[in-house]
């Protein structure tokens, strides 16, 4: 009787199919903009007056971020949250958000006025 082996290329190749086959892609988390009514108020101090300016750290124009593109606030946040973005504030507050929240906020500021 001949002895059939598999080589560690080909389990590994198997194994890699098997995990393909079997993944389900992550869901998208969507925005919705009416949950963002009770998430807003942290955000609506600085960010919902035109021209305000915040002093810390040092003095800053705040953006006014009503209308902004949603992908763009959620990369921000998301940016905050690493660390990617230095403003101490925002990564505070950023770090306090889920994933729904973001999407949530960016969904709210991308339909504001």
């Amino acid at each position: 009787m001949k002895r059939i082996g598999l080589t560690v290329r080909a389990m590994s190749a198997i194994g890699l199919l098997a995990a393909v086959a079997f993944a389900t892609p992550a869901m998208a988390v969507e925005g919705n903009a009416e949950a963002a009514a009770s998430k807003k108020s942290m955000c609506i101090g600085c960010h919902g007056i035109p021209g305000y300016k915040a002093s810390f750290p040092e003095v800053y124009n705040v953006p006014y971020i009503a209308g902004q593109n949603a992908k763009y606030i959620e990369a921000a946040l998301n940016a905050y949250k690493k660390g990617d973005r230095k403003h101490p504030t925002m990564r505070g507050i950023a770090e306090t958000l889920t994933e729904q929240d973001i999407a949530d906020l960016a969904a709210y500021y991308a339909q504001a006025k």
